[in-house]
């Protein structure tokens, strides 16, 4: 991979010694009154398990690529642990391959930090009133769910999210990655399709100047073997047209895709400060931004990282944003000003609609998809509701629901947690499957693929054998 151009000199990153660790440590102070539990705000939401991420269950640490302020296309291997003298108040970021980074790109990387783990006044604040009205999370140390870096990261991954199995939603993040490494790897887009065997080439218009754009056709065939779900959902994010695949946040377990690893031609990713990484060696690349996925084919893209009828949302949302039709940055600008904690419920909720209006408008974003965004962007008040909701309902609550009938039985259990209705509702389900899969933040990757309704059924039946053994 090429080192980054930076746009000052300042900005330059250092050649690693040969075969020696260089790294560059940050301090980040973890903010709020409260203990700061760095487990607890990682393995908080199953975005903590979809690549890049990575937690380390034995050293208790959260490792991942990150961007550069200087240089957007390039990233940085970063490994976030407690501080060692603080562990309660303050984080250290250890960022791999280099010993020295301009202010900029420190205060880019520390910002992404935040922004997972949200380390904001605003979310520390929120925490703290969630806290207070219920003693249970606040003894757990449970508040803050997890999210990725960037809101866009976060968005594609709420288009991962529906309408399959969960092992599927795991396996199209990775492959996502491994191509988004494979493309900075190769020293141009030309470069990339020549490895690539094309099989027809076609042109586009687009702006006001002609482009060529070459559809691609890969030896990576789309794995179509589905298990069954948890249960006969459907969401509004899909038409039948589209897909035929059923909705579940805890999906039933499914054949396996398998990592695209083996296929992929030998790459250096020394630059990324990944070789002195242990475990993250193999197969690792930052998830992919809009500027490397906008002029992508969209049917290369949905074989090369089986992801159906997804690649069309992917790509019009990156050209979306490439084109300045939806912008990010204001969408959150408008989440903050709009939703201070000491509002009222009203104002958060007018807040709510408004957001969702202007998502509403982006291609391919339902009802779901919209709701596991804003729920990312720190709404509290709804929850985003699916079969595994009502399956929830149903069995801890005793309460039968339907997809159309589920949010008034969710309104009738946690509404009196408003605005929190969703932190109740997850650290309820979430602490449901901690007690059935053991404990979460002590989970080894290679078991994430297990967390799913089948294997839920199974850990189901174990137990009563034992109880009727005893």
């Amino acid at each position: 991979m090429p080192i980054p151009n930076p746009i000052d000199a300042t900005a330059a990153r250092p050649q690693p010694h040969a075969g020696a660790r260089v790294e560059l440590e940050l301090e980040l102070p973890s903010g709020g009154a409260a203990p700061f539990d760095l487990a607890a705000a990682v393995c908080s939401h199953g975005l903590f398990m979809m690549a890049p991420n990575r937690w380390d269950p034995a050293a208790r640490t959260l490792e991942r690529p990150l961007r550069l302020a200087s240089d957007r296309s390039a990233s940085l291997l970063a490994r976030v642990s407690a501080h060692p003298a603080r562990p309660g108040t303050a984080l250290l970021v250890a960022v791999h391959g280099v010993d020295a980074l301009s202010s900029l790109d420190k205060d880019y990387i520390l910002e992404q930090v935040r922004r997972m783990l949200r380390l904001s006044e605003e979310d520390g604040a929120a925490v703290a009133e969630f806290q207070a009205m219920h003693a249970a999370a606040r003894e757990a140390g449970f508040g803050r769910i997890f999210r990725s870096p960037t809101l866009f990261e976060d968005m594609v991954k709420c288009i991962l999210l529906c309408n399959c199995q969960w092992t599927r939603t795991l396996s199209m993040a990775t492959a996502l990655c491994e191509l988004q490494l494979e493309l900075q790897c190769s020293s141009s887009a030309e470069d990339f399709h020549s490895r690539t065997p094309p099989i027809r080439e076609y042109k586009r218009k687009r702006d006001k100047r002609q482009s060529v754009r070459v559809k691609l056709e890969t030896r990576f065939a789309e794995d179509k073997s589905e298990g069954p779900t948890l249960a006969c959902g459907t969401s509004n994010d899909v038409t039948h047209s589209e897909t035929n695949e059923n909705l579940s946040s805890l999906p039933s377990c499914a054949s396996k895709t398998g990592s695209q690893c083996d296929s992929l031609p030998s790459m250096d990713t020394s630059d990324l400060g990944l070789n002195n990484a242990p475990g993250l060696e193999d197969c690792i690349g930052d998830f992919p931004t809009p500027e490397e996925l906008a002029n992508l084919d969209e049917g290369f893209l949905a074989k090369r990282c089986s992801l159906g009828y997804r690649a069309k949302r992917i790509v019009m949302l990156a050209q979306g944003i490439i084109e300045g039709k939806v912008c990010p940055q204001k969408l959150e600008e408008m989440c903050q000003i709009s939703v201070p904690v000491a509002e009222e419920a009203s104002t958060i909720e007018s807040a709510y609609e408004r957001l969702n209006k202007e998502l509403s408008a982006i291609f391919g974003f339902g009802p779901f998809t919209r709701a596991n965004v804003l729920m990312c962007m720190g709404f509290n008040h709804t929850i985003p509701a699916d079969t595994e909701t009502i399956r929830h309902l149903k069995q801890v609550h005793k309460r039968e629901s339907t997809i159309s009938s589920v949010h008034q039985e969710l309104d009738r259990i946690y509404g009196k947690y408003a605005p929190f209705q969703f932190l109740a509702y997850w650290f309820e389900l979430w602490g449901f499957y901690d007690k059935q899969f053991g404990k979460i933040s002590d989970m080894e990757p290679s078991n994430y693929r297990l967390f799913t309704a089948s294997h839920l059924k199974k850990a189901k039946k174990k137990k009563k054998k034992a109880g009727l053994d005893s």
